[in-house]
């Protein structure tokens, strides 16, 4: 005879994930991007173990965040739409196309697969395609906007790193490729370098602007604002890694001075950034005692940091800058344990959510 307490914990399990999907945020795909620059930096810095453990866990993470996306758009497709709309919500489907390029470069790097490579390099180009212009469309002929202090925050900035994402794949994918392929694919990464870095110089100025003219709250520093940092790091690593193509495409030989200066460039104001933000995170919760608490949006606080750490490696490769010294192990060190404490909070989090009663 069957259980009639185990045919009702079905049905109850999919209401309870149907509700719970309903407020699901677009950029949660920010952890696979988080965990797969950790386990990058870790393949890098010579711990493969740590490297390939967070390689699996990262297919796993990256499986059921796109399984539970799709069932989001399948369960709550109006929200779906809403959050398209939304000026604060949109930019988070960028992660999307960022964690295809980062699970692509763990797939060449780590697993020692082209074909995955290209297949995620792709699905992300096709992504950022379609999110760009549909996004930036929608923002711009919809009707009711909100003021510049309410409709923009540093998850804007996730278009940057969603299009630089791309220019790193590209880079990286076309060192397997023979001529002239690999000239095309480079020609496409410095096109797309350069584009990520005008689209920060727009956006840039709008979020510095509302940041210095309008009031500023404990609550209007959210995670998303560590991407003014991990923008710009990831403009540095796909910068750098079309220096160490140079003896593989003319053009990019004959703009080399170009190319290092705005890397140097792009690595700078990144690091600007760490101690600004620094600071006004412990104005956030030191001095106004905002409280801590895990947030999903807290990844996209992560992953500039473990960017931060692969970028300036792979810089002072490309640039024979040996005196930067440990500064990538110590950014390294620091994402890990970010890394270890926010996993530890989603854990905790899940726990606490289902352990709820079923109408909560």
């Amino acid at each position: 005879m069957a259980d009639p307490d185990a045919n009702r914990a079905l049905p109850r399990l999919i209401h309870n994930l149907r509700h719970s999907l309903e407020r699901m945020s677009p950029g949660y795909f920010s952890m696979v991007m988080a965990t797969g620059i950790i386990s990058l930096a870790a393949h890098l810095m010579g711990v493969p173990a740590l490297a390939m453990a967070l390689f699996a866990l990262n297919w796993a993470l990256f499986a059921i965040i796109g399984a539970l996306a799709l069932l989001r758009l399948r369960w709550h497709p109006r929200r779906v739409v809403e959050d398209l709309f939304d000026h604060l919500r949109a930019p988070g489907f960028f992660t999307f196309v960022a964690a295809c390029s980062i699970l692509g470069s763990q797939c060449l790097l780590l697993g020692h697969s082209l074909a995955l490579a290209v297949l995620l390099g792709g699905t992300g180009l096709l992504a950022w395609i379609g999110l760009t212009y549909t996004i930036f469309t929608v923002l711009t002929v919809k009707q009711n906007k909100p003021a510049l202090d309410r409709g923009i925050n540093g998850g804007w900035l996730l278009a940057v790193v969603a299009t630089q994402s791309m220019a790193v794949i590209a880079a990286l994918v076309s060192q397997e490729f023979a001529q002239p392929l690999r000239l095309e694919l480079n020609f496409f990464a410095l096109s797309m370098w350069l584009w990520g870095g005008m689209l920060y110089i727009w956006m840039m100025s709008l979020i510095f602007y509302r940041y210095t003219f309008f009031d500023f709250s404990p609550a209007d520093l959210s995670p998303p604002y560590w991407i003014n940092m991990g923008a710009m790091a990831i403009s540095t690593l796909a910068g750098s890694l079309l220096i160490l193509n140079t003896p593989h495409a003319p053009f990019l030989h004959s703009m080399l001075p170009f190319l290092k200066g705005f890397t140097v460039f792009y690595w700078a104001t990144g690091t600007w950034w760490i101690p600004m933000l620094a600071i006004l995170a412990v104005w956030r919760h030191g001095v106004r005692r905002f409280p801590f608490q895990y947030d999903p949006m807290y990844w996209g606080a992560v992953f500039p940091v473990g960017m931060y750490a692969v970028a300036s490696l792979r810089m002072m490769q490309a640039m024979d800058l040996g005196f930067l010294g440990l500064l990538p192990q110590v950014m390294f060190g620091g994402a890990l344990l970010a890394w270890t404490a926010l996993f530890a909070g989603q854990l905790h989090a899940l726990h606490r959510h289902w352990s709820d009663p079923p109408h909560a």
